[in-house]
């Protein structure tokens, strides 16, 4: 079942998406919220029962009543407002290949636990413009990821037991401003600045059962499931990534265990994968003057189209907008003491 969020007089709608169009949720089933944190919070109970019904309508010829052609509405995120959202490190390959383009050895913590960061989830947004500063200008990047949604209430839950708390899998783009970035890791704290200002999900929530033909064994030593979904981005049309999710070394399952560790996990939790192999124009840039020292550098410029592509999940489209705006953090930073 695919679950999508979107504007509906001003305020957010939760629908289904059944060949190509849109219904209700409250029209699919009676008594059904209109939100997805309310349906996400009590998913157990109504999950059963749509996806039954949904599954019934899709086997119907043609569309049925209610029914709203997908674009002719503003998709909003698939969860507009998480109740959190942590990204992942979970690709070896991106994180050797940095490493790599760095000149510095791979970390060996890497293969030893998980980690991810918190993100601002208030600046969680689906399709459409994505408003950026100045200072965001300044080696601005997109990151190819798939995220995960949380569908119930857990605490220091297993790997093992871990997939069955996912609702479902979604697009992430984990946008980033290299150079605010760099700057504040330098302090050993973050990313902050770098990050908070937008990370783009959807263009809709694919629950497991849907992808159940698209599950692979999970890579030797690790626990839980894994897809083999192909993931591409396009910039302007032209293919600048191409990496797949079964390319991920620590499971989702792996990264609910490590979050939830003392901790409690809520339904409308986000986590992100974080940046599969070539995902990013930091590593592209960097295996590039690596082996061509006159590499030329590609960064998101004004108005270029981003669009991500995830087998079975959809493609996520954002165009980068400057806001109307010359503030700069850059140059508010102080002169060195004398």
């Amino acid at each position: 079942m695919k679950l999508v969020t979107y504007l509906k007089e001003g305020n957010e709608q939760l629908a289904v998406l059944i060949n190509g169009f849109l219904y209700d949720a409250e029209t699919i089933f009676p008594d059904v919220p209109n939100s997805m944190n309310m349906f996400l919070n009590y998913w157990d109970e109504l999950f059963p029962v749509v996806s039954a019904r949904a599954a019934e309508m899709e086997e119907s010829q043609g569309p049925l009543r209610y029914a709203i052609p997908s674009d002719t509405v503003d998709l909003l995120a698939p969860v507009p407002l998480p109740a959190s959202c942590r990204d992942g490190y979970a690709f070896r390959q991106h994180v050797a290949a940095a490493r790599r383009n760095r000149k510095v050895p791979m970390i060996p913590e890497f293969d030893q636990y998980p980690v991810f960061y918190f993100t601002n989830h208030h600046s969680i947004q689906g399709p459409g413009e994505v408003r950026c500063m100045p200072d965001h200008f300044d080696k601005l990047d997109f990151e190819l990821e798939v995220a995960i949604v949380i569908s119930r209430h857990g605490r220091n839950i297993p790997a093992a037991e871990a997939d069955d708390y996912i609702a479902g899998l979604m697009i992430m783009n984990d946008l980033s401003a290299r150079t605010l970035q760099m700057e504040e890791m330098l302090l050993n704290l973050g990313p902050a600045k770098g990050k908070d200002f937008a990370t783009v999900t959807g263009p809709w929530l694919v629950t497991p059962d849907e992808l159940a033909e698209f599950e692979t064994p999970c890579k030797e030593g690790h626990t839980g499931k894994s897809w083999n979904l192909r993931m591409q981005c396009r910039i302007n049309g032209v293919e600048v990534s191409d990496g797949n999710l079964a390319d991920m070394d620590w499971t989702f399952a792996e990264l609910i265990e490590r979050a939830s560790y003392g901790v409690d996990l809520y339904p409308g939790d986000v986590i992100g994968s974080g940046t599969v192999g070539t995902g990013c124009f930091l590593e592209l840039n960097g295996t590039g003057k690596l082996n061509d020292p006159a590499y030329q550098e590609q960064w998101l410029q004004e108005g270029d189209v981003v669009e991500l592509e995830v087998d079975g999940l959809g493609v996520l489209s954002n165009t980068i907008v400057r806001e109307d705006s010359d503030w700069s953090l850059l140059k508010l930073k102080k002169n060195r003491p004398a």
